[in-house]
């Protein structure tokens, strides 16, 4: 950061602003946004692995619905990181990082299609309380913009979570 000498002040040369709020007031709604972020990414990877992996009379619906639901959390990831950037933070994530914040593991094994579905809304429910941390955090601060960020994310999960819950019925 370079410092600018002016008559009788001393003004420190930022790249951004941060609209009216300090790195502090954004310290927690940050660090919940790169978990959430850390745990979008596991969830993309295993959204793609089941798309390429769905075998059975299931196939051709799962195949579609996996391919939808990476396609918005892909859409997510960015949107998220990008929010980051407005506090002034490069979300600088290697796969070891990722995987180290993240409470979304990663599935090894072969599973049926129900198991998969079961997979994806075990992984909704921990990205359902990452995004109301976050949310919470960005009540706290007064950062509506975050906020409605997060409520949109919400209101999709919420949705998409009540059709894998009732294509498991």
């Amino acid at each position: 950061m370079e410092i600018l000498k002016t008559k009788d002040k001393i003004e420190r040369n930022k790249e951004f602003k941060k609209l009216g709020f300090t790195y502090l007031e954004t310290a927690e709604i940050v660090v919940h946004l790169n978990t959430l972020l850390a745990n979008y990414q596991i969830h993309y990877n295993k959204l793609r692995n089941f798309h390429w992996n769905i075998e059975g009379p299931e196939f051709f619906e799962l195949h579609e619905e996996f391919e939808n639901e990476y396609n918005t959390v892909k859409k997510n990831i960015d949107i998220i990181a990008e929010r980051i950037r407005v506090f002034g933070i490069k979300p600088n994530f290697t796969l070891k990082k990722t995987l180290k914040l993240s409470q979304i593991k990663e599935t090894e094994q072969n599973l049926s299609a129900i198991e998969m579905v079961r997979q994806v809304l075990q992984d909704f429910e921990i990205l359902h309380e990452n995004m109301m941390s976050a949310l919470g955090a960005s009540l706290d601060t007064g950062d509506i913009a975050t906020e409605q960020m997060l409520t949109d994310f919400l209101r999709a999960l919420e949705k998409r979570n009540w059709m894998f819950t009732s294509y498991l019925k």
